[in-house]
């Protein structure tokens, strides 16, 4: 029995990491993507870092070491699903450059695709967006920590791909992602 090229490709994993700051688009893109790869016959997996805070990483808080943690978890379980053909796509803010390099040597010594896609929205555009009221929450005094406002987010340096989200529709945002696993051979 011989493994076609088709089948080779749904059955390759790997993870597709979105950062940027809340209300980047980061999660949008990821579930828009994640129906066109099912489309295709890939398995996919979307990690929401809201539900993953709420089911792996309860009880962790946002403190530096707290937000490495729960990155840290993220990237294993990313690895490890990715290992096993899984597409997994993973919205999350990750605001530290040391964290998500950790994630990326881990996919390297496991073997895994790992794809850096940093959703560069401006900050003035995410808060207009305030998809979860977090900015409105910092500007009244009621939340501090905020990512990119009173918190620090450290772009990427050199991600796999840059989105500016602002700019096109979340079709368009996830069809370039889409292009960047088409030309990496991972979709």
């Amino acid at each position: 029995m011989t493994i076609t090229e088709k089948e080779l490709h749904v059955t390759t994993g790997a993870t597709v990491w979105l950062t940027g700051l809340p209300s980047a688009g980061k999660t949008t893109i990821a579930y828009e993507l994640a129906g066109r790869l099912r489309e295709e016959g890939h398995l996919v997996e979307v990690l929401d870092g809201d539900e993953i805070r709420e089911f792996i990483s309860a009880g962790l808080g946002f403190s530096r070491e707290d937000r490495h943690t729960n990155v840290q978890r993220i990237g294993f379980l990313a690895e490890l699903l990715a290992r096993n053909g899984v597409k997994v796509l993973v919205p999350v803010i990750a605001p530290y450059a040391d964290s998500r390099e950790a994630v990326r040597k881990r996919h390297q010594e496991g073997g895994a695709a790992y794809l850096e896609i940093h959703v560069a929205t401006p900050v003035e555009v995410c808060s207009v967006r305030d998809v979860k009221g977090l900015y409105a929450k910092q500007a009244a005094g009621e939340l501090t920590g905020l990512t990119g406002v009173d918190d620090p987010y450290e772009e990427p340096d050199s991600p796999d791909l840059r989105i500016e989200s602002q700019d096109q529709t979340v079709q368009e945002s996830a069809a370039a992602v889409h292009a960047l696993l088409t030309e990496r051979g991972l979709a």
